[in-house]
Formats: structure tokens, sequence, C-alpha cells
């Protein structure tokens, strides 16, 4: 996530008025803004990362942290990230920054209990840092809502195929906690994996349009259309395989995808 902000930042910055001061102040509001919304997950997660083996070991259900500890350290980060984004780049920046925090921890997570649907409000946080990297760069003098509001759905398309591929890996440890992560209720069929492919096709036609429109040239969206055909082949595989190798795959074509398209955007933008 901070990785993704980053590079939305400097997708915005114009290089000649470049600091590294500024730059950093970023950086440090969104490290201190993830981490405030994954700490207040795990708090109200508490329980259920007890039972979860992938979770087991986290500081609270462990004991390591006590619960009123963990809220103290979510606060402060969260309202030292927010202040940051307030006070040096804008209210616009500040707010959105809100929004990832109270949508991740207060709505996306309880969710996660209730339908699969939660998958979809998760992304909208999750999508949110390039986004708001390039507001912070931008706002108000070159800002573009239309520029913003591609690298947003590049990042929300993205995260389906993604969390899909972990859910279905860990689809039993999930089960355990009554977590619903795939799209089907039957869990592990053919017809989660095709909506994997299916969001892995619009990302290829949406992640085009930077070039479509001008932002970026043509090695650039080479790139881009290459990792995307890449990502819709795990996808097509996975849909035709119906099974862990092939999930896998995708989840480690996700990890290569997001930072590759959107630095070969930042080197190749016009």
């Amino acid at each position: 996530m901070v990785l993704s902000g980053l590079l939305g930042y400097l997708f915005g910055a114009e290089y000649t008025q470049f600091s590294f001061g500024v730059f950093f102040l970023f950086v440090l509001s969104g490290l201190l803004i993830t981490c405030s919304a994954n700490a207040f997950n795990e708090v109200i997660e508490k329980d259920i990362d007890g039972i979860m083996e992938r979770t087991k070991d986290r500081p609270l259900p462990t004991g390591r942290m006590t619960t009123s500890e963990a809220i103290i350290a979510a606060g402060v980060m969260g309202v030292s990230g927010l202040l940051i984004l307030w006070l040096k780049f804008s209210s616009l920046a500040a707010i959105m920054g809100a929004i990832s925090i109270l949508s991740y921890a207060f709505i996306y997570t309880p969710m996660k209990k209730v339908s699969s649907a939660a998958v979809f409000i998760g992304a909208i946080p999750g999508a949110l840092p390039p986004a708001i990297g390039y507001v912070c760069a931008t706002y108000p003098s070159t800002f573009n809502y239309f520029t913003a509001s591609l690298l947003f759905f590049i990042q929300f398309l993205w995260q389906f195929p993604h969390f899909w591929s972990i859910g279905w890996l860990r689809y039993e440890d999930y089960l355990k906690a009554g977590i619903m992560m795939l799209p089907s209720q039957s869990g592990k069929t053919r017809y989660s994996a095709i909506h994997s492919l299916i969001y892995c096709a619009f990302l290829l036609i949406v992640s085009l349009m930077p070039y479509t429109f001008g932002m970026v040239g043509i090695y650039g969206a080479s790139v881009m259309l290459i990792m995307g055909v890449f990502f819709l082949w795990t996808a097509t595989q996975f849909y035709r395989n119906c099974d862990d190798a092939s999930a896998k795959r995708v989840l480690l074509m996700s990890f290569a995808y997001l930072p590759i398209v959107q630095l070969a955007m930042v080197l190749d933008r016009i």
C-alpha cells in the first residue's frame, strides 16, 4: 500500500520542483495510516486471529501486547498520519486518508464474517493509496480527477484476483474463523475462479487507458500490456484447473504486476 502510494505521488510530481523532505513526509504519513488501519483491524479480530494458523502469532492473540496498548498505538499513528496530510498537503488528502482507515477497519473488517461482499468494500481503501499520492503531488495546481480515478481503478480491479487467490489457498483457515473470502458460497469452485478471470480481463482494458488518453508513452503501455496478458493467462489457467497450484501462480503474478505496472507509468509518463 505504501509503495503504490509513493508511486502515485511520483506519477504526479513535478520533477523540477521535487523535494525529498516533502516526499519523506508523504511516505511517513502513508506508513502511519497503513499501520493504523492494520492495527485497528487486529484489535477487532483479536479472537479470530487466535483461531487461524496464519495469524495466531500476532501480538494480541499471543498476549505480547494488550488491547489497550494496541488501540492507543493505532490511534496515535492514525491521527499523526492524517495531521501530516492535512497540514503539509491538503484537506482532500487527509479526508481520503481518514476514509481509508475508517472503511478498512470499521466496515470491511466486521463485514468479513457477514458476507463475501466484504472483499468489494475492502477494495476501496485498498485502492486509495495511489490516488492519495497523486492528490498530494498535484492538488490543487495540476490535479486531474480523471487521472486520479484511473490510478484508483487500476489498483481496485487488481485486488480481486489477488485476494481471491489468497482466499482460495487459505480457504480452510478462513472457514475455521467463519470468514468467507471467496465469491462463491460453495467455496473452492469454478464459480470463484471465473471471477478472477473476469476481473483480470477488465484490469487489462483499464490499464491501457492511461496510454489511450496520453498519460504514458508506448514503452510504459507495452509493459502494462505484457503484464496484463500474463496476469490474464494465470487467471485463465486457474479457471481451467481450479487447483491450489494455479491459485498460487495468480497470487505470485499479482505481487509482480502492481509495482511493475505502476513503476512503468512513472518512468514513461507524459
